[in-house]
């Protein structure tokens, strides 16, 4: 459902304690992810960005972003050390938009929720800190869901002599925390992704919705969704080479179109975390088929990867072998693949089948840095596609606390 205003929404939790996954932030908020993309001999996959707690050091230190109003204060509960549920521990100015709160009591992990005056709760889940670290966090406290606009309606590109509509979600913290900066999808055929009255067959993926349920429960990490509205040029914007019955194969150009157009403007004017690790590409059918070429020839760019109902079809099945071939480096980090297996065509399972094992052939790991689903009773539509959308945003772009 497209929402117009961001709607502000009371926090009915507390302090309970939620099984959630911690984070560890860098200072600008970013999250840092396993670059874990196999290496070419397909060895172990690469260590955390952050590395291993800093054994010299028994400080843990809890960073808060937030550009507080004047005459508030921010302060802080939690689940061991000096800590607790019900009284707040106000934390320690640093600067602008900034607080701190450090504890040398502590030996294991902790729960925390950051509180305005020690009486407004943080929404969503409680953040996990791990011992002995600087953890970041950028909380959101008034604002219960993100915004979807329109807000290049007709965006010109001049590499394909085209315009689309580009869609926009944005986060629930991205109006109200300016501190805070996300990652990025690119999502193709984004007419379908928001609102039914533009979706085929007025079935909507609802990546709005599934976006602001995944962030309250902590399973996916917040993200600004970028939906590239279709033109009639689809099939060969979407395809990466031609097939002798339907033509296509101007992927490579959309690509570029995505890469050194839009993507330079969305960074320009939007708060984004701009690295291959932060950025992610998906789609399905048509869409998945492109984004898994991404993959192979513009990883560079996109590092996280979701192909759902690829069209392995393509050209008797040309992205199996394209894929067994990509370049050692850089090779995407982590790679969503699925499909049904039902309908007239099966959703093409047993060639997904296949792609799933070619990735995994260059040393990509399940449920780590490859996840192969196969949905029993799907179809290939967008009914099917919007119930598996969760998991793969889940996946690739990893939880959010």
């Amino acid at each position: 459902m497209v929402t117009a205003l961001l709607i502000a929404g009371a926090f009915t939790g507390c302090g309970d304690s939620a099984l959630v996954k911690g984070i560890d932030s860098s200072p600008d908020g970013s999250v840092p992810q396993n670059d874990g993309a196999p290496a070419p001999d397909g060895g172990p996959d690469a260590a955390t960005a952050d590395g291993s707690p800093d054994a010299l050091s028994n400080v843990t230190t809890v960073v808060v972003h937030y550009p507080l109003a004047s005459g508030s204060t921010l302060a802080i509960r939690g689940s061991a050390g000096s800590l607790n549920w019900t009284t707040g521990v106000v934390l320690t100015a640093l600067g602008t938009n900034a607080w701190q709160w450090s504890s040398t009591l502590l030996t294991t992990g902790l729960e925390v929720k950051p509180l305005i005056n020690d009486s407004e709760w943080s929404k969503g889940p409680n953040y996990v800190i791990t011992p002995f670290k600087t953890t970041h966090l950028y909380p959101h406290f008034k604002t219960a869901k993100g915004a979807v606009t329109s807000r290049w309606p007709s965006f010109a590109s001049k590499t394909l002599n085209n315009t689309r509509p580009v869609y926009v979600y944005l986060p629930a913290t991205y109006a109200e925390n300016t501190e805070a900066r996300f990652p990025v999808v690119y999502m193709h055929d984004g007419q379908n992704l928001f609102d039914p009255n533009l979706a085929f067959g007025g079935n909507e993926w609802k990546a709005d919705e599934t976006m602001d349920d995944g962030v309250d429960k902590g399973t996916i990490r917040e993200a600004i969704l970028i939906g590239m509205g279709n033109t009639n040029a689809r099939m060969s914007e979407y395809t990466p080479v031609k097939d002798p019955d339907y033509g296509g194969g101007g992927g490579d150009a959309y690509l570029d179109m995505i890469e050194k157009e839009l993507k330079p403007t969305v960074d320009a004017e939007l708060r984004t975390l701009s690295g291959r690790e932060d950025t992610a590409i998906l789609g399905s059918s048509l869409g998945g088929l492109i984004s898994a070429y991404a993959g192979i020839d513009h990883s560079g760019t996109f590092g996280l990867i979701g192909a759902m109902s690829p069209s392995t079809w393509w050209n008797n099945v040309w992205l199996l072998g394209a894929v067994a071939k990509t370049p050692a480096s850089p090779r995407p980090i982590r790679v969503y693949v699925d499909s049904g297996d039902a309908g007239s065509s099966n959703d093409g399972v047993d060639d997904t089948k296949k792609l799933a094992e070619a990735y995994r052939t260059l040393g990509y790991k399940d449920d780590t840095t490859l996840k192969h689903v196969v949905q029993s009773g799907g179809q290939h539509n967008e009914f099917y596609w919007s119930q598996r959308l969760p998991a793969a945003l889940a996946f690739i772009l990893g939880p959010g606390r």
